[in-house]
């Protein structure tokens, strides 16, 4: 989300009547590859880029591509075989991928309101702790169709339907499969088989919030919790119950510092399917309060700071939970790597709740069966 956030950035600083830019998107990632379907890069005339589509291996190459399609200014997809060592070395690196990497390279213009980047700016223009999953669906192969290589359709969390794609055949096909896809949560290819025999290949792509992490207690250990956060790309709320501990100064990356009482905290504050919760507070009583409070709610994870006989302790004092409701409470929180300092804790917290979300262990990935990523 954060580079995606660059990426967008930095489209909006182009001066069109003096540049000219393109945008690549990964589509398809067939064996290993460094990022994965999705990955993206804002190129400009002039040699520079935002983003990465590879670990630095490819970059050269699609900007010379770039410039090329922006002059023919009609979408183009590029193949890059690294399973081969003649693709390697034509691009003059030894990548060693192992892998089959499909690229779309699009011009971009600062009028086109119907172009991808306008679309990834639509999603990011929401309220971030609002922002809910969305698809956008790109055509990136079609084999004598009428449908074009680079349209779309974007479905929005509300499930309305802003459709670019010009065969309704294939618009039909594609949201009959969205809501499979939007639940699995996962970006993928997909190949289309039209009545007419016609084959298209159709990039779905859902676009998740970034985890909206919620602090509760603006203690010394929790401005290590916010910094990273930040870096990372999440959106951070801090929340205490005394506003004195809310010192802009001590937490500068935070992105709202709201005093909540420990008994509204379900009327202050949203939380949503991709909410974290932490409690970090050292205040037994507070603590304990919130998490009555936030039990009932829809947040999928609850941490806890602190030994698990205080957790104990803390359900010796509320009403039986569910199993629905311990597995989404952490405690003692964090991956067992050995943390010691507020820094190390953090690493440890966060790492946890990526893996979470992730649907990840979060164990070494040595000792992990398979491949690294998900298939697309």
């Amino acid at each position: 989300m954060k580079e995606l956030e660059r990426i967008i950035e930095t489209y909006d600083k182009i001066d069109f009547t003096e540049r000219k830019a393109a945008l690549a998107t990964v589509v398809r990632v067939q064996g290993s590859a460094y990022r994965r379907a999705g990955a993206r890069m804002i190129m400009t005339d002039d040699g520079r880029w935002t983003g990465a589509i590879s670990g630095g291996c490819l970059e050269g190459d699609a900007l010379r591509r770039a410039r090329q399609i922006i002059n023919e200014g009609k979408p183009q997809v590029v193949r890059y075989d690294t399973m081969e060592d003649q693709s390697a070395t034509s691009l003059g690196v030894g990548l060693g991928c192992n892998g089959i990497i499909d690229v779309l390279i699009e011009p971009v213009t600062e009028n086109d309101n119907l172009h991808h980047i306008h679309l990834l700016k639509s999603f990011l223009s929401k309220p971030r702790p609002a922002q809910q999953t969305e698809l956008i669906a790109t055509i990136f192969n079609a084999e004598n169709s009428k449908a074009q290589i680079g349209e779309r359709l974007f479905q929005r969390a509300d499930n309305q339907i802003v459709n670019y794609i010009t065969d309704e055949e294939l618009s039909a096909k594609i949201l009959a499969v969205s809501p499979q896809i939007k639940m699995d949560g996962k970006s993928q290819s997909h190949e289309f088989v039209l009545i007419d025999q016609s084959k298209v290949d159709v990039f779905i792509e859902v676009l998740k919030p970034a985890v909206h992490l919620v602090l509760f207690g603006a203690g010394y250990d929790a401005a290590p919790l916010v910094k990273l956060a930040h870096e990372i790309g999440w959106y951070v709320t801090l929340a205490d119950d005394c506003v004195a501990h809310l010192q802009p100064k001590r937490f500068p990356d935070a992105n709202e510092m709201l005093e909540v009482p420990r008994s509204q905290v379900r009327q202050k504050l949203t939380f949503g399917e991709h909410t974290a919760a932490v409690l970090i507070s050292h205040n037994y009583k507070f603590d304990l309060a919130v998490l009555k409070e936030l039990i009932q709610t829809e947040v999928p994870y609850i941490g806890i700071l602190g030994p698990r006989k205080r957790f104990d302790k803390m359900q010796g004092e509320m009403d039986k939970l569910t199993d629905e409701q311990l597995y989404k409470v952490h405690s003692p929180i964090g991956l067992d790597i050995g943390a010691e300092t507020p820094e190390e804790i953090a690493v440890a917290i966060l790492a946890e709740i990526q893996a979470g979300f992730a649907g990840r262990k979060g164990g070494f990935l040595k000792t992990r069966e398979g491949s690294i990523h998900e298939r697309d």
